[in-house]
């Protein structure tokens, strides 16, 4: 139970503060800007990680956490409990967001600025490489020590300041899922629950190709 409420705790606070600071910069004119979103996305993952990294390896992400099973880097009993720890801390922070901010629209859901197939496409590509990155500074399905928090959330950062403005850079299921049902904007949905856990995917099978011993016969 500690790492599956450590998981939901960590997803809380990503959506929290993350979507926190895109509805801030819209009802205070920019005072956050696009690059302080980006930094803050970057910047609590990073937190979680230190928080949570060596208790439940602070996926707070459904991608990450299928995309470890897929490694046989993670038991697969453990797959679904996660799955709903991190979905429910989603929508349980959306739900505070929205009690702080009802009169948001979207509760910063990510919603495609451009057409379908650009943000599928960007965030397919997004979630290969933050996963490419997590499964390379991972020890087995836990992500530890201070080269992976920095590596994690500047990666979410960079990803989140250059693609932002298409796709919303969610690169996470649930960060979409929660914000999404909350405020009703299920339009697009779909892309970025399908998209992440496919780069993510995609980025276990490459590392297959390089480091096949470590990525193929991780310990779980």
């Amino acid at each position: 139970m500690k790492k599956y409420l450590s998981e939901l705790i960590g997803t809380y606070g990503l959506v929290f503060c993350g979507t926190g600071a895109i509805i801030i910069n819209d009802i205070t004119g920019g005072a956050v800007t696009h690059a302080g979103i980006a930094a803050t996305f970057g910047l609590i993952v990073m937190a979680m990680i230190y928080a949570f990294g060596d208790i439940s390896g602070a996926h707070i992400n459904p991608a990450v956490t299928l995309a470890f099973w897929f490694a046989r880097r993670f038991p697969g009993d453990e797959v679904l409990p996660y799955i709903i720890s991190q979905v429910l801390g989603a929508i349980s922070a959306s739900i505070v967001v929205y009690l702080l901010f009802f009169e948001h629209p979207t509760l910063g859901a990510t919603v495609p600025s451009g057409t379908s197939v650009q943000s599928f496409v960007l965030e397919t590509l997004l979630a290969f490489i933050l996963m490419l990155t997590i499964i390379n500074v991972a020890t087995g399905s836990k992500e530890k020590g201070i080269i992976a928090g920095m590596a994690i959330g500047s990666v979410v950062a960079f990803e989140a300041l250059f693609a932002g403005p298409i796709s919303g850079a969610s690169m996470n299921p649930a960060r979409s899922i929660g914000p999404a049902l909350v405020s009703g904007n299920l339009g697009g949905l779909w892309i970025y629950i399908i998209a992440p856990i496919l780069g993510a995917f995609f980025a276990i099978l490459c590392c297959r190709c390089v480091r096949e011993k470590e990525c193929c016969t991780g310990q779980v």
